[in-house]
């Protein structure tokens, strides 16, 4: 009889911002789906997660990462084998999965040695941006569908009002997780038809990912949407000098809302996390504004708040 081996990988929700546009780092499987790096963790020559996970994201893409933070361990029966070459499947292995959010201020092209590429993250989730309108397909595909699962069920009618803001519900951005395995319950998303075996029902919410990875990725975005708010973590996505209109526009990126400008600024000053540097963005074409920095030191040396997001209109 053989025995089930237990493997420990790391993977990382690695985030960066294009003009304010938020993309996460996805390789593509054989398969043709999406993934997120991914690496094992050699207990004999890695001291700590953190520093395994820094030491292969450098080795596999040149990146040096600069904030990381645990998100959860993933570990249910049945996820399938990361990278084939960790173990035979046929002993029974299973992996155990630590999710970790990387910030890093600078999208630049991965290492010649690891196949991947920056992805806007609204291409797994596009019912997740409502920066300039409620998104179609949350109307056209998602709400009938979800009727349609829910039909006689109270329970499930309210969940799904209360997640995807249908009848008039309040639209909570935090909820990225909940909306994901909500339609993951319902048979909505393609790793559910995927994971169960069933034939391919031509439905596209989204592009789907290698095992349980959208999973991982929504609870990446859920935890820096939540954390937005209460830490300004937004700066270490933000290059050493930037104009306060970039600032908003990464807010308004990862958050998935527009902002109101003026009570934004308002916000900013209050919580006295940037600084006028007098120098002057130049090149853009249009009115020159001026570059501000963060105060790190400052933001350290108190119970520095996060950046409380003053909605332009409700959805």
């Amino acid at each position: 009889m053989n025995t089930p081996r237990l493997l420990i990988g790391l993977s990382a929700v690695m985030v960066a911002l294009k003009e304010g546009e938020p993309h996460v780092l996805a390789s593509r499987r054989p398969s043709g789906e999406d993934a997120l790096p991914f690496g094992p963790f050699d207990p004999v020559n890695h001291r700590t997660f953190d520093l395994s996970l820094r030491g292969w994201v450098r080795e596999q893409t040149g990146f040096e990462i600069g904030y990381v933070e645990q998100l959860y361990t993933f570990g249910d029966k049945d996820r399938d084998m990361p990278e084939a070459t960790l173990a035979d499947t046929s002993t029974g292995s299973r992996v155990i999965s630590i999710g970790y959010l990387a910030l890093t201020p600078e999208a630049s092209p991965a290492g010649a040695s690891f196949d991947a590429r920056w992805q806007d993250w609204y291409h797994y989730f596009p019912w997740e941006d409502h920066r300039t309108r409620r998104p179609p397909i949350l109307d056209a595909e998602i709400a009938p569908r979800l009727k349609t699962w829910a039909a006689g069920n109270a329970g499930r009618l309210e969940r799904a009002r209360l997640a995807f803001g249908l009848d008039g519900a309040r639209w909570i951005e935090e909820r990225v997780l909940e909306r994901y395995e909500l339609l993951y319950e319902a048979g909505l998303v393609a790793e559910c038809t995927r994971d169960a075996g069933l034939p391919d029902t031509g439905v596209r919410l989204g592009a789907s990912m290698a095992s349980d990875h959208r999973r991982i990725l929504a609870t990446g975005l859920t935890r820096l949407r939540g954390k937005i708010k209460y830490r300004p973590v937004v700066f270490e996505l933000m290059p050493d000098r930037f104009t306060l209109s970039a600032l908003q526009r990464s807010v308004e990126g990862i958050l998935g809302l527009q902002l109101h400008t003026q009570n934004f600024r308002r916000a900013l000053d209050k919580a006295q996390l940037v600084a006028g540097t007098g120098q002057m963005e130049t090149g853009t074409g249009g009115r020159p504004a001026e570059l501000f920095i963060f105060r790190r030191d400052h933001a350290s040396s108190i119970s520095a708040p996060g950046l409380t997001p003053p909605r332009r209109s409700p959805d």
